[in-house]
C-alpha cells in the first residue's frame, strides 16, 4: 500500500475508468487495446456522434461506418469485428445489458469473456472491474514496467502471477483496485515511459532497478 499511498497523495483521486455508462466502459476496454487512451476518447466521441454507442446499433450499422467511427483507435477493422462479436454475445446472453451480465458469478463470467475472440485477460478484467463492478485487479503494461523497474516484481512473471501479487497484498476493495490501476496508468503515461523521467517521478524515492535510461 505504500506505493499506492504515495501516488494517491501526488495525484489525488483519478476517477478511473472514464465512461458515462457500463456499456461505454466495456467498449472503451476493447478499443484501448494497443493504443493511447486519447485515441480511444476520439473513437468513442465519434460513436456518440454517429449514435452508435448501443449494442444493437453496432451490430446493425454499416460495417464501414463503424470502422470509420473507431478509426482513431487504430487497428480499426480488427476492432470493429471485435466490437460486433462482443455486442452479439451481450445481446444473445444478456439482452444487450451489461447490468444483467454483471449479476453473473465472476469466475464464470471471466471464462465467458476470455472465450470471446479478441478479449484477453486485461480486457476481460477491465470489463469485470469497471463495467460490472466485480472485485478483480487489472494488470497492464504499465504495472509490469513500474513494478519491475523498482525491483518489486520480476518482469518475467505472467499476467496471473502479477495479479495474484496484488490480490494478496491489497485490501479486497473495489475502490482501491480501480484507483490503484488509474494511478499506475497515470504514472506510466507521465513518468515511467520507455525512456523514463525518473527525477520527476513521484516514486523517485524508491530504488530503481532494470532501467537503463532515465532523465
Amino acid at each position: 500500500m505504500e506505493i499506492y499511498n504515495t501516488l494517491s497523495v501526488f495525484y489525488g483521486p483519478t476517477g478511473w475508468w472514464p465512461g458515462d455508462t457500463p456499456f461505454e466502459i466495456a467498449i472503451g476496454a476493447i478499443l484501448t487495446q494497443n493504443t493511447a487512451w486519447t485515441n480511444v476518447e476520439r473513437a468513442i466521441e465519434n460513436l456518440k456522434k454517429e449514435n452508435l454507442l448501443n449494442p444493437y446499433k453496432i451490430i446493425k450499422c454499416d460495417r464501414n461506418q463503424l470502422e470509420q467511427a473507431i478509426r482513431p483507435s487504430g487497428y480499426f477493422r480488427q476492432k470493429a469485428e471485435r466490437l460486433i462479436i462482443f455486442c452479439k454475445y451481450l445481446i444473445e446472453k444478456y439482452d444487450g445489458k451489461i447490468e444483467k451480465m454483471a449479476h453473473k458469478n465472476i469466475s464464470e463470467l471471466r471464462t465467458e469473456l476470455l472465450n470471446i475472440k479478441g478479449i484477453g485477460p486485461e480486457t476481460a478484467d477491465d470489463i469485470l472491474l469497471y463495467a460490472c463492478g466485480h472485485r478483480i485487479f487489472v494488470v497492464d503494461a504499465y504495472t509490469r514496467r513500474i513494478f519491475s523497474r523498482h525491483g518489486i516484481l520480476d518482469e518475467k512473471l505472467n499476467y496471473n502471477e502479477i495479479q495474484n501479487y496484488f490480490h494478496k497484498h491489497l485490501p479486497q476493495d473495489n475502490y482501491i483496485y480501480k484507483e490503484y490501476h488509474g494511478l499506475i496508468v497515470w504514472t506510466g503515461k507521465d513518468y515511467c515511459r520507455k525512456i523514463p523521467k525518473c527525477s520527476e517521478c513521484p516514486l523517485n524515492k524508491y530504488p530503481v532497478f532494470n532501467c537503463e535510461q532515465s532523465v
